[in-house]
């Protein structure tokens, strides 16, 4: 939250594309969004302190596919260029859902990934907040985290973190999240899946 504030940290990587989950509306970016030089921002959200945006820089166009489900509507699909090539790139902020208990967390991506499995063996990015780990595998029988990575895996997607780095799904070492911000309950939770 409060990415204005925060925004000067991202700069020295120098971003092609920038998702921000629990981000504020646009109209409370605008002294940001001048400062960064961005190119074209999509905005996504019912609450205005807290949704979800994508960010472009460089000169890359990007565009919400217009058609999409709402029943995933924090796994927007959308749509950029890359050297000619179009690419789809899923921007997930999975959360909570109280009317839907198996569409929660990474029910949710499940859910998502299996509705949109036409564009799986399409050029594809499935970047953002799973809000999940193989590590939890077992309280949810079908839909878990080790189920999407194999469905993935099976298109050529792969984690891109779990790849550099030789490691398995659940063994990772550096955090993505300190829970509630305490050093001792340390997660990897978010994740870039790429073909």
């Amino acid at each position: 939250m409060a990415f204005r504030k925060k925004y000067k940290q991202i700069l020295p990587f120098k971003p092609d594309l920038l998702v921000l989950q629990e981000c504020e509306h646009i109209d409370k970016l605008n002294d940001a969004l001048e400062a960064m030089e961005y190119h074209q921002i999509i905005w996504h959200g019912i609450n205005l302190n807290k949704g979800l945006a994508v960010i472009s820089f460089n000169n890359i166009d990007i565009e919400l596919v217009t058609d999409f489900n709402q029943d995933f509507d924090f796994v927007p699909p959308i749509k950029f260029k890359l050297e000619q090539k179009w690419v789809n790139l899923f921007a997930v902020w999975a959360m909570l859902n109280k009317t839907q208990p198996s569409k929660s967390y990474v029910g949710q991506v499940w859910a998502a990934v299996n509705y949109n499995k036409a564009t799986l063996p399409q050029l594809s990015i499935w970047i953002g907040d799973y809000n999940s780990n193989a590590i939890w595998d077992k309280k949810r029988r079908k839909g878990n985290h080790s189920d999407v990575v194999k469905l993935f895996n099976n298109h050529d997607i792969e984690s891109i973190y779990h790849k550099q780095f030789e490691t398995k799904h659940g063994h990772e070492k550096p955090p993505t999240l300190y829970l509630l911000k305490k050093e001792e309950k340390p997660y990897h939770m978010d994740y870039c899946f790429f073909k």
